[in-house]
């Protein structure tokens, strides 16, 4: 019974501690939860609201469910505001758009952090600058160089300042990125003899990947679901992209509002599903020049 006891006594005392969340800890995650909510709410009453027939949405019942669920709305979304036409135009747009912001930008941003000449930081400043301009206030003088170049109610003239407006941004991350790249591999490069342009392509593309994904999804965005330029620069039914689908539901004497609910969400899906399939390369690609080495 003894030796039961000594054996029974040397064996590890295993003591259970209760793990309390703090207050802080409790604080932390009711204010996510609250702003979880305040984001998905907005997607999930569109949803409901794209459901619903026109004298569920005029009752004013905004919370209630919809008595019978009107699946037919999409199907007049997509037949009867060209949903597809929209959708190819703003495609052409967006990824024209992207394309050359991620060109160009690159090609700036190289030139700034990799070259040793003295109007470097004089060109970083001047597309700082640019993010400071608001885009209400080049309306009327892009409207009026449009209008002499004659490219007016065209995709270009939708292209163009797109393109401006999103570069700003895009040399700011790239070259926050490629300031940590170190100058030796440039260097092994240039003794093999490559050339600015090589170099370019050959060593600072390659590792400028996770940026540039963060460019294009920003890009993708910002110009998706852009309206006020496209309005301005844009009267031909046939050039509209999907911001002005809406407008297919509207008439003199009637509005069907389920469809128009159903238009909304089509259009917002590819940027929800871009989002959620490339959040996390959004995340790598803000930090990726945060911490060198």
């Amino acid at each position: 019974m003894s030796q039961y006891a000594s054996s029974a006594g040397s064996q590890p005392v295993v003591k259970v501690r209760s793990r309390r969340l703090s207050l802080k800890t409790i604080l932390a995650f009711v204010l996510f939860g609250l702003l979880l909510l305040t984001q998905l709410y907005p997607l999930l009453w569109l949803l409901i609201y794209s459901l619903k027939t026109n004298e569920e949405i005029l009752s004013g019942s905004f919370f209630s469910l919809p008595a019978q669920w009107q699946w037919n709305n999409y199907q007049g979304a997509i037949e009867g505001g060209s949903y597809f036409r929209y959708l190819g135009n703003s495609l052409f747009v967006t990824v024209t758009t992207m394309v050359g912001v991620i060109l160009l930008s690159s090609l700036a941003a190289f030139a700034i952090t990799r070259f040793r000449w003295k109007y470097g930081q004089l060109v970083m400043l001047l597309f700082l600058l640019g993010m400071m301009i608001p885009m209400q206030g080049t309306l009327l003088p892009l409207m009026i160089i449009f209008k002499n170049l004659n490219i007016l109610n065209t995709h270009l003239a939708l292209i163009l300042p797109y393109m401006a407006f999103q570069m700003p941004i895009a040399v700011f991350i790239l070259s926050g990125f490629l300031r940590t790249i170190p100058h030796e591999i440039e260097e092994s490069a240039i003794m093999d003899g490559a050339g600015p342009f090589r170099i370019f392509r050959s060593v600072i593309l390659p590792v400028s990947i996770p940026p540039m994904m963060t460019v294009c999804i920003l890009t993708f965005i910002n110009v998706w679901n852009e309206y006020i330029l496209a309005a301005t620069f844009i009267s031909s039914e046939h050039l509209k992209t999907l911001p002005f689908g809406v407008y297919s539901f509207v008439s003199q004497y009637s509005v069907n509002y389920g469809s128009i609910g159903a238009f909304l969400v089509l259009a917002a899906l590819p940027v929800i599903v871009v989002y959620f399939l490339l959040a996390e390369k959004i995340t790598k690609g803000m930090v990726a020049g945060a911490v060198k080495g």
